[in-house]
């Protein structure tokens, strides 16, 4: 018996210290910073915060059109500049870098992140008027929060899911997530604030958000918002590969 002790008791403290690991290391597993692969004076916009100096990669238009992007947890967003300048030739393109991605200073948070984009559509807001806001993956649940503050012209939504917190709790079963996680992103409680036409395209075998978190979010915007369309046989980083993707995106604009 007191040997059966000893091990629970090595047991017990070996799990709170997977524990305490987990929540000092958290945002290390949730973002993944990537470096520049266009990165020119005339494709690089510096915008200073109060705390950091972002950068964002932009294809400058003069009009009124404007479409904001907020990519994945490990996504080079410079990369979308060519095919999205090809796609959407009417308007003027801002891709956020977030902290610590793409030569952008400070440590990126869900908060942090949050008064970035603020900061972001306030600036491109006031010379284009109809802004369209757009986000991937992680970047989905930095979007619907943003155009539940700041009037969005569209939204967009691309692999969204319902809450980061559902998704880790998916990944890590057996630890308290739901006490450990600083970054949520809760997109399901926004989701409700939005008036603007939203399009939500999931993936039918998306391996890292389930299509039922995307479909989980749906079913919190008011009815008539929000449509979700599915595009099949393609995975979490492979939907960009369909040729829907681009025709529902440019469709929804």
């Amino acid at each position: 018996m007191p040997r059966m002790v000893s091990l629970l008791a090595v047991l017990a403290a070996l799990y709170l210290l997977a524990c305490v690991a987990l929540f000092v290391f958290q945002r290390s597993l949730i973002y993944f910073p990537q470096p520049r692969a266009i990165a020119t004076p005339a494709t690089t916009l510096r915008l200073p915060v109060a705390d950091a100096e972002l950068l964002v990669s932009v294809r400058p238009h003069e009009g009124p059109n404007a479409l904001i992007y907020f990519g994945g947890n490990a996504e080079d967003v410079s990369l979308n500049l060519p095919e999205f300048a090809q796609a959407f030739p009417d308007h003027a393109l801002y891709l956020l870098h977030y902290r610590s991605y793409g030569g952008s200073s400070g440590s990126p948070s869900e908060e942090a992140i949050q008064r970035d984009a603020v900061a972001l559509f306030d600036r491109v807001h006031a010379a284009h008027p109809r802004t369209v806001v757009v986000g991937r993956s992680l970047g989905s649940g930095v979007a619907v929060r943003l155009a539940s503050q700041r009037p969005a012209a569209r939204l967009i939504l691309i692999t969204p899911y319902n809450s980061l917190q559902e998704i880790a709790a998916r990944q890590f079963p057996v630890f308290p997530v739901r006490w450990l996680l600083k970054d949520k992103f809760e997109s399901w409680k926004y989701a409700s604030r939005i008036t603007v036409p939203t399009l939500l395209i999931a993936a039918e075998h998306d391996e890292v958000i389930p299509r039922a978190s995307s479909e989980r979010l749906y079913t919190h915007f008011a009815p008539g918002v929000a449509s979700l369309k599915v595009i099949p046989g393609k995975g979490h980083n492979s939907i960009a590969e369909s040729p829907q993707y681009l025709q529902w995106f440019r469709a929804a604009l």
